[in-house]
């Protein structure tokens, strides 16, 4: 006679066999993303070289590439520009286009010189496949994401036929909570998808794919996923909704440091009305009966 089937009750209980329990994004194989790396940022590098040779200084380069109005090509030049001249400036401060004058005041007198700049750009081939591979590695991000929640969305109909689910499948603007709720005390809060049944709300979801994650990135992800909860179950409470609260994550990163034990942790706020959920877990953990309890 087989032994009777484990009965798991919380995210905690899928800890001593996680690996079956997430989901692994295909990735590409080195070199075969070359031709298509160099095809794809070619452009960005010979732009690159145009700004170099007609700015005197590497402040002004950084200011050519802000003007650029295509906002991928400012981005990746961006990119380029923190390779070549400021790697300790980070890249998202050097795509705010508005602060491009306050960033070459703070960080102006670090900027490589230009002529030292035009030398190491000069020594690298055209196309530079070495320089197309790291921009191409910048390429998939967001990707598995939308990956995760185009899937998800297509589980949770399969599973649930009777609720509504909405939200960006892919790419797309995140909903507000203050949207959907009124009067809630932060509008702008923004999650990933939601849930109705008939007229009601029943759960507010968001979703991640940790590729890898650790360390202060891992921290800041499960504290703000707290305050997320804090602030959703509070207002619950206050306007009496039989409200769910869904964190639906997945991917390697799971199995990182403490990752797995800090989701058990944010589970355990309020087991009742907040789960945490592979893809894998979706069907067994977001039940009907659950969304309506």
């Amino acid at each position: 006679m087989a032994p009777p089937k484990q009965q798991r009750r919380t995210f905690a209980d899928y800890r001593s066999d996680a690996e079956n329990w997430i989901t692994l994004a295909t990735g590409e194989f080195y070199p075969d993303i070359l031709k298509d790396a160099c095809t794809l940022y070619e452009p960005v590098l010979r732009l690159f070289a145009q700004l170099l040779r007609s700015s005197e200084s590497s402040t002004r380069l950084f200011l050519a590439t802000t003007e650029v109005r295509q906002p991928w090509m400012r981005i990746q030049l961006a990119r380029v520009f923190r390779k070549y001249v400021s790697p300790d400036t980070p890249v998202e401060m050097l795509k705010k286009k508005s602060e491009a004058v306050k960033i070459c005041n703070m960080f102006g007198g670090r900027f490589r010189r230009i002529n030292e700049v035009q030398a190491a750009f000069a020594s690298r081939p055209m196309p530079d496949e070495a320089l197309c591979a790291l921009l191409w590695e910048y390429k998939p991000r967001g990707q598995k994401g939308y990956d995760l929640t185009e899937r998800l969305f297509e589980l949770l109909r399969s599973h649930l036929p009777r609720f509504q689910v909405q939200g960006p499948e892919r790419a797309g603007s995140d909903i507000r909570v203050g949207d959907i709720l009124p009067d809630y005390p932060k509008a702008d809060r923004p999650v990933d998808f939601v849930i109705g049944y008939g007229s009601k709300l029943v759960a507010i979801g968001l979703a991640r794919y940790d590729s890898d994650r650790g360390g202060a990135q891992e921290d800041d992800r499960t504290g703000g996923y707290r305050d997320c909860a804090t602030e959703i179950l509070s207002y619950a409470d206050a306007h009496d909704l039989n409200l769910k609260v869904i964190f639906v994550n997945d991917g390697p990163g799971l199995m990182l440091g403490s990752m797995w034990q800090d989701y058990v942790a944010l589970e355990m706020l309020d087991p009742r009305r907040i789960r945490v959920v592979t893809l894998r877990m979706v069907p067994d953990r977001i039940t009907e009966g659950w969304l309506l309890s």
